[in-house]
């Protein structure tokens, strides 16, 4: 394997500057009593829960709490006064947050000092709360333990909702990757998935390498970023990513092995003799439930994904560049450029778009495009390169490369040669039925090829021929209109007027050479 290397560093060693914003747990703290407060604060002061300190916020009132949370969902629990404003004030409350707020996380803890006015096993039961407790038995330590208790419980809920999200995404990236055959949307939604089930948090990187053993050059891909590490650059060395964390990258690929420090993982995994791939974890919290074998599979597997798909991106990217080379061989025997069979390609591409067709549909047809003229391989080139108006006999040979062009494509069993088939076969056909080979009119004339005759004809009237001069674009544009109803569909022809320019940029953009 041939390693992509990075400029060299002037030391071996790097360091890894952080500045990390410190995590708490908010508490907000409902009720009218000053002293309730001050208590709270006092016993819960120097708690530390998970690594993290407490913040108490206070509310005095049921509409104070309400605005408060109406602007903040970042609070984890909350204990909530019975009576306030009212009797019962904070059992409204209680239903205004479950109900109208939907917040469903946060953990209410419902204490009174009357508790006649809100019986305990009523509220229990009729109420959406997670605990209950009289001021009057509720002591210190109770206080901690229920704290350490509901935060806990919080946590969890957060976890499973995170992860449940990371599972969406995951699920969207994934049909989003069989449908358009992107890697990145797939291996960042895997990764923020994997990071959630490890409980972690983090700013990630999976760096994928491969090389073809018949070709020396490597590539060096980012297929997932998470956190600060979300990058538009597909490629490691052209992103703006720290020369620091680059570094360790590469000692990982240069070394083949793991390096983690209480800030980092770095982990190295080798899926086949042609292809490797790197994992940079950077810790924003402690790394305390960091779970290297679920990185492992995370890793390996998307490593197994890549290769299917490079492997797949390969044989469709060899297909169409095959398909324009058979076209511009056709085109180089008529001495006309290669151009002509990219222009028509991307005309019909632009008016299948145009007219609304499915994703599907134009990408075939810009594969197929290139083949609508095949036939004329079997055209005599004297014919082909006569100056001039053909006569009857040289006309009718001539219109024979509809039917050449279908026979030979029509023998191949893929979906792409038999659209081309009938792109050679159809595309002289004219919409009131003087076309050829067939004679066909209206919809009997397959779709693919009522859009090409138009792509055909446009890009041939604005190209000089042997056969004739360049025609400028208003006479193009008007000789399209005559033909509405006539040689054209007049719903695509209109589509393809209303967008001319559009169209005439494609011929500028890749002129005969």
């Amino acid at each position: 394997m041939s390693n992509f290397l990075f400029k060299e560093e002037e030391s071996e060693s790097t360091s890894i500057v952080k500045t990390k914003k410190a995590k708490v747990w908010r508490i907000l703290v409902i009720d009218d009593d000053e002293s309730v407060h001050h208590v709270t604060q006092l016993v819960l002061s120097d708690a530390i829960i998970e690594n993290r300190s407490l913040e108490i916020v206070s509310a005095y009132s049921s509409k104070e709490a309400r605005e408060i949370l109406l602007k903040d969902n970042s609070f984890c629990m909350a204990f909530v006064d019975v009576v306030m404003e009212t009797d019962h004030a904070g059992l409204e409350l209680v239903e205004w947050i479950r109900n109208i707020l939907k917040n469903q996380a946060i953990r209410l803890i419902l204490r009174t000092g009357q508790a006649g006015s809100a019986p305990e096993a009523k509220v229990i039961k009729e109420f959406d709360i997670n605990d209950y407790k009289e001021k009057t038995d509720f002591t210190a330590g109770k206080m901690t333990t229920t704290v350490y208790a509901s935060i806990r419980a919080y946590r969890d809920i957060m976890t499973i909702q995170r992860s449940l999200d990371a599972f969406k995404q995951l699920i969207k990236a994934t049909h989003d990757l069989l449908k358009i055959n992107q890697f990145k949307p797939f291996g960042s939604a895997a990764l923020n998935h994997l990071l959630t089930l490890m409980e972690v948090d983090s700013s990630a990187l999976y760096i994928a390498r491969s090389q073809l053993e018949y070709d020396e050059t490597s590539s060096n891909l980012i297929i997932a970023c998470t956190g600060k590490y979300v990058s538009e650059s597909d490629s490691l060395e052209s992103s703006d990513i720290s020369t620091d964390v680059k570094f360790l990258i590469q000692k990982a690929f240069d070394t083949k092995s793991h390096h983690t420090t209480d800030e980092v993982f770095v982990g190295y995994y080798e899926t086949s003799h042609n292809s490797a791939s790197v994992l940079y974890i950077e810790f924003e919290d402690d790394a305390e439930h960091f779970k290297a074998n679920l990185a492992e599979i995370f890793a390996t597997n998307v490593a197994l994904i890549l290769d299917s798909l490079s492997k797949q991106h390969e044989i469709e990217n060899t297909q169409k560049e095959l398909l324009y080379i058979v076209g511009e061989a056709i085109e180089a025997r008529s001495k006309e450029t290669g151009a002509h069979v990219h222009r028509v390609a991307l005309i019909c591409e632009k008016l299948a778009q145009k007219l609304g067709l499915s994703d599907a549909f134009i990408s075939a047809i810009r594969l197929a495009a290139p083949l609508h003229d095949i036939g004329k391989v079997l055209i005599p080139g004297d014919l082909l390169h006569k100056p001039g108006k053909l006569d009857e006999n040289e006309w009718e040979t001539m219109k024979g490369h509809a039917d050449a062009g279908f026979k030979l494509l029509s023998k191949s069993k893929t979906s792409v040669s038999k659209l081309g088939a009938r792109l050679a076969h159809y595309h002289h056909e004219n919409w009131d039925g003087s076309g050829y080979p067939d004679g066909l009119c209206g919809i009997e004339i397959p779709l693919e090829a009522r859009i090409m005759a138009i792509a055909d004809v446009f890009d041939s009237l604005g190209s000089a021929r042997c056969y004739k001069e360049k025609w400028c674009d208003n006479d193009i544009k008007t000789f399209l209109i005559e033909q509405r109803d006539k040689k054209f569909d007049a719903k695509m022809i209109d589509v393809f007027v209303d967008n001319f320019d559009e169209f005439c940029q494609i011929r500028i953009e890749h002129p005969d050479g």
